[in-house]
């Protein structure tokens, strides 16, 4: 029995954890911090309570648009979701300098809309979104139809799209290919003529593959340790990934959660990984107190 737990392997997902424009938001914020003073982010700017709090520590406060807190004059900073033009305006009329940390993913895909949506105008035509409904980077997308894009997050959504107008289809940028193809098919089938539809390929590649990437990783591991914000959709739909090929994989939001039953039987690897909202330095506080409940149970047999 000697030597069972002393052998077990631990890897972090060296794909998982911040993606791109999630990096650049927190990079952003720390480096206005460091000047002194505070900092205003419009929401939580991640879904992960950790690292929230570790910049909240450092002096960045989340706040809504409408009700912002803290002292007048303080900067204010778009996260990665991106804002729509009612948010630029609003901090304007505040007075405050802004920090746009809007992922260029994103304010691309705007752009697209927008223009989009004027020809649409112009078509008599219709904007529709495939994304989750009320997830911020939807609400600030739809600002750029003046709020009259159809959202559709579920097959029965198809229902609410006008069957004769021709239709320009985009996603959010963090749905999977395989719902999006799903959802081409519904609204082509429902419209009146297959061709009305024109599909725009808007899916971030970077978060979309990660998909398949952790689907390898849970293979092969006999241990999944998936660590996430309690407030992220992609963090739950990544773990179901997960847990879909490796039944013995558990959700951890902090190193409270973590159980020491989780190892009976024991194991011989263990990998970690996260969401594109999960700090690598958390996934990496997870996989040192996985050594030290190995190393505490190698020493007890």
């Amino acid at each position: 029995m000697a030597g069972k737990y002393k052998q077990t392997s631990i890897e972090i997902d060296s794909g998982s954890g911040f993606c791109f424009g999630v990096s650049r938001a927190v990079k952003l914020a720390e480096e206005q911090l460091a000047k002194g003073g505070r900092l205003i982010s419009i929401g939580d700017i991640v879904h992960n309570e950790e690292e929230v709090e570790r910049l909240h520590q450092k002096g960045l406060i989340s706040s809504d648009l409408d009700k912002l807190t803290g002292p007048p004059g303080t900067p204010v900073l778009f996260r990665a979701h991106g804002e729509p033009p009612a948010s630029y305006q609003k901090v304007k009329q505040e007075g405050r300098s802004l920090i746009d940390a809007s992922c260029p993913v994103v304010l691309k895909l705007q752009l697209r809309i927008n223009k989009a949506w004027k020809e649409a105008l112009a078509a008599n035509g219709q904007i529709v979104i495939y994304g989750k409904k009320g997830h911020p980077e939807v609400t600030g997308l739809c600002g750029y139809t003046n709020n009259r894009a159809i959202v559709v997050q579920h097959p029965e959504d198809v229902a609410q799209i006008d069957r004769d107008k021709p239709t320009a289809l985009f996603a959010q940028t963090t749905m999977s290919y395989k719902g999006y193809e799903e959802m081409e098919a519904l609204i082509r089938e429902h419209l009146s003529k297959p061709d009305l539809l024109k599909v725009n390929k808007t899916i971030c590649g970077q978060v979309a593959n990660r998909m398949p990437n952790l689907k390898v990783f849970a293979a092969k591991h006999e241990l999944i340790i998936f660590v996430g914000g309690n407030k992220s959709s992609n963090a739950k739909v990544l773990f179901e990934v997960c847990k879909s090929e490796n039944p013995r994989s558990f959700f951890v939001s902090s190193l409270e959660e973590i159980d020491e039953k989780w190892l009976e039987p024991a194991v011989a690897s263990i990998g970690i990984c996260g969401a594109t909202s999960t700090p690598l330095w958390l996934m990496e506080q997870v996989a040192e107190s996985m050594r030290g409940i190995l190393d505490k149970k190698e020493t007890t047999i």
